[in-house]
């Protein structure tokens, strides 16, 4: 019975291990990675409108990261 606790671990060890990577992205590889399809939000515009959304329904006016709030503590 208390090699079940001892799978578990190693198994959670073997996992969060498997997705550490070491290869650096070579100079030929970039372009790949800078496809607009690549990207989080692939339409700047899609992302401003995300943006207003959230403002307009937390009441609160920066918020990427920065302090302040509706409730005028900064």
């Amino acid at each position: 019975m208390h090699t079940l606790p001892l799978i578990t671990i190693t198994a959670s060890l073997a996992l969060l291990v498997s997705g550490c990577t070491l290869e650096e992205v070579k100079p030929w590889q970039r372009n790949l990675l800078a496809k607009e399809s690549m990207q989080l939000i692939a339409d700047p515009s899609e992302q401003l409108l995300n943006q207003h959304l959230y403002f307009s329904k937390e009441a609160a006016s920066g918020g990427e990261g920065v302090g302040g709030g509706g409730c005028g503590c900064n």
